[in-house]
């Protein structure tokens, strides 16, 4: 996967410049001094400041435009008023990549913010590429570079990428690293992203070949469709696990729609992530728990594990977490009891998950491991280790890290305890083994890698685009609109533009009018006020079925009248919609809404009256692969159940499907429609209906 060349410097540079230099030790600009020093970065070093001298026996110059080559990347840690002044000097000396280190900028407010302008004018006039501001730079383990000024030792080093908005959080996840055992290949803390973003940087990341896993720790999304592009090309290479943050509601409850209300940015990054391949982790352990899996075990075949332990409570706890994770306990061959017979006394349980008893040597823990890993029933195992009663936990790990290191099978730890499990520890993570304080962290790991071999096992698919559409239609009905809200017959005739089955609808004006339409469609019928103003109708008691003869419809339209008018006394209203009763059938909303961050969104779910308090919905970006369209109807019980369940007749599915993927095309199609939903569609055992919609422009 081709990376953009402008970002090389960033981690190959052949002379890095700090600007800012200080030969005061408790200044940030000696920290950097020293961390690049002492890092053993094997190109040229440069210091710059005003005050000349020496740093480190090497000589500071006056000037940016004195430092000799090569050259080809700076590092400015000065006060912000000063840094354009500095960018555009390195511009002219030909420096194409700077980290800006300095705070001060959009973070602090508006002037801030015009100063960061001012930067990215002066970068963009000169073609240099900016990290930063306000950040802690770059790390790269194995060049080795450090152009961060945080406090020694440096970083460990390891096969993890981490990206992170937060410098804090690099400063913190990095010291927290030491005392978990893994470490990282490269570490970039991204700042304000005045110029370099997330997504620019994960093509370069994933081409580093120290680099097993890329982790990102996310505050927002710049262009959120270009990073979902990027990332999908990047997770087919190299797993990407990403910690979002700032999960409350976005600003949209203020939507008129179901859709909008539901359709928070969160569930946007849900269905942007499950496109890209990124799984999302709901908390920092989680995250680099999931990471060291992924960077050091094999990726499993299915998601049947083996349990092996030395005592029956975890064991039991180790059942409950697969299943939660949704795993299963593998179903041993008949030669694997037998095996296992041989190995264990009597006493022991041969049954997964397998109980060796208190006594369990090394050995025993060894040679069941190897047993249990030759069964072809069994994808993946999970050794638990308390501290065993006989033999040190040490002597265990010593014993079963040969078998872990041969086998094409993952095999995590759950190695339980504290002080009497610290040689264990240095062990496994010497071997590369993930172990884990308890089974439940073990078992999620071990459905990461599971979900991980799935996604890769799936091939790439488009978004499907359909052809049999009238365009025309709906841009003379968008052009000949000024509402906000559009009438049920323009929208009815939207949808049929698009191919989405609609009942007949007639708009009635007066008592006589509704019950003479009525009779024309023929009897039953349902009456719903027509008002731009009410989005909600059944709410109001603007919604009458089964209205069965002309008498019935007139008496309607005189209630729903009265009753409408004082239950909401400023809304107008245009008169009463007319539609056929459709038969009987499930009911499902369908509905798009556009993400500041993602754009189109597509909802599906549980429809009809309950929709807000079940919230059995799915989200996916918009227009969908078939896939998606297939994912949102298992991963709901409004999905599942069009299969048909006890007593409610099955639906038609793909109906629905189809439905799905037109909507989302005419939302994609029309960038004016801020939402539209269809709620209920009505899905009969042949085909299905959109009862009700409307829509924002």
């Amino acid at each position: 996967m081709n990376h953009d060349e402008t970002l090389t410097p960033f981690f190959t540079p052949q002379g890095v410049v700090i600007i800012g230099a200080s030969q005061n030790p408790t200044k940030l600009g000696f920290g950097i001094a020293r961390n690049l020093v002492q890092s053993g970065y094997p190109g040229a070093v440069h210091f710059v400041s005003v005050k000349g001298g020496t740093l480190l026996e090497r000589p500071i110059h006056n000037t940016i435009a004195a430092v000799p080559d090569p050259v080809d990347l700076a590092v400015i840690l000065i006060p912000a008023p000063f840094v354009p002044q500095s960018l555009a000097e390195c511009g002219e000396r030909g420096i194409r990549a700077a980290i800006i280190a300095s705070g001060g900028f959009r973070e602090v407010g508006a002037e801030g913010a015009e100063l960061e302008a001012e930067c990215l004018r002066i970068a963009r006039k000169h073609n240099i590429r900016l990290i930063g501001p306000n950040c802690i730079g770059i790390l790269d383990n194995h060049l080795p570079l450090d152009t961060t000024f945080l406090p020694p030792p440096r970083l460990p080093a390891g096969d993890i990428a981490f990206l992170a908005h937060s410098g804090a959080i690099c400063a913190a996840v990095g010291d927290w690293a030491r005392g978990q055992g893994f470490g990282f290949s490269r570490l970039v803390s991204l700042g304000n992203q005045a110029d370099v973003q997330e997504t620019d940087l994960l093509p370069l990341v994933a081409a580093d070949p120290h680099t097993k896993v890329i982790t990102l720790y996310m505050e927002g999304v710049g262009n959120g469709r270009a990073f979902v592009h990027a990332a999908q090309q990047t997770a087919r290479e190299k797993p990407i696990l990403a910690l979002k943050v700032g999960r409350s509601a976005s600003g949209q409850k203020a939507a008129a729609s179901h859709t909008g209300a539901l359709a928070g940015s969160e569930s946007a990054y849900d269905a942007a992530f499950r496109r890209a391949g990124v799984i999302r982790a709901t908390n920092t352990e989680e995250m680099f728990d999931w990471a060291k899996a992924l960077a050091w075990c094999p990726l499993p075949q299915g998601r049947r594990v083996a349990v092996l332990t030395n005592a029956g409570g975890p064991g039991v706890t180790a059942a409950d977490a697969l299943e939660a994770n949704g795993l299963t306990l593998a179903e041993f061959q008949p030669e694997t009891r037998q095996s296992l017979t041989k190995l264990l006394p009597p006493a022991a349980s041969i049954q997964n998950p397998v109980d060796m008893l208190a006594s369990a040597t090394p050995e025993q823990y060894a040679n069941c491991l190897q047993v249990v890993l030759d069964d072809p029933g069994v994808d993946s195992a999970m050794l638990i280790i308390p501290p065993p009663p006989m033999f040190a936990t040490g002597a265990v790990a010593r014993a079963v890290i040969p078998v872990i290191y041969t086998a094409s099978k993952p095999v995590v730890v759950a190695l339980m305890g504290s002080t009497m499990i610290q040689e264990a520890v240095a062990h496994f993570r010497a071997a590369q083994v993930p172990e884990y304080r308890f089974p439940e962290r073990a078992a999620a790991a071990l459905a990461v890698l599971s979900q991980r071999a799935e996604w890769l096992a799936r091939p790439l698919q488009e978004p499907i685009q359909i052809d049999d559409v009238d365009k025309e239609t709906v841009q003379a009905i968008l052009a000949a609109n000024k509402l906000s809200a559009l009438p049920q017959s323009d929208l009815h005739a939207m949808l049929t533009a698009y191919g989405i089955p609609v009942p007949p609808i007639k708009l009635a004006q007066t008592a006589e009018e509704a019950a003479q339409t009525a009779q024309e469609m023929g009897f039953p019928v349902a009456m719903k006020v027509a008002s731009p103003d009410i989005s909600h109708k059944s709410d109001v008691g603007g919604v009458r079925l089964n209205l069965a003869d002309a008498a019935a419809v007139a008496a309607a339209f005189g209630e729903m009248m009265t009753g409408v008018q004082a239950a909401f006394p400023e809304a107008r209203i245009d008169g009463v919609d007319i539609q056929p009763m459709i038969a009987d059938g499930q009911e499902v909303i369908i509905g798009v809404v556009r993400d500041p961050q993602f754009g189109l969104v597509l909802m599906f779910g549980s429809g009809g009256v309950e929709v807000e308090g079940l919230k059995d919905i799915a989200f996916a970006l918009a227009p969908i692969t078939q896939q998606e369209a297939e994912t949102m109807l298992q991963s709901t019980w409004a999905g599942r159940k069009l299969g048909g369940y006890r007593q409610i007749k099955a639906g038609d599915a793909t109906a629905v499907t189809d439905i799905l993927i037109r909507l989302g095309q005419l939302a994609a199609d029309f960038p004016q429609l801020a939402e539209i939903e269809i709620n209920p569609v009505r899905v009969l055992a042949k085909g299905a209906w959109a009862i009700d919609v409307r829509a924002r422009i």
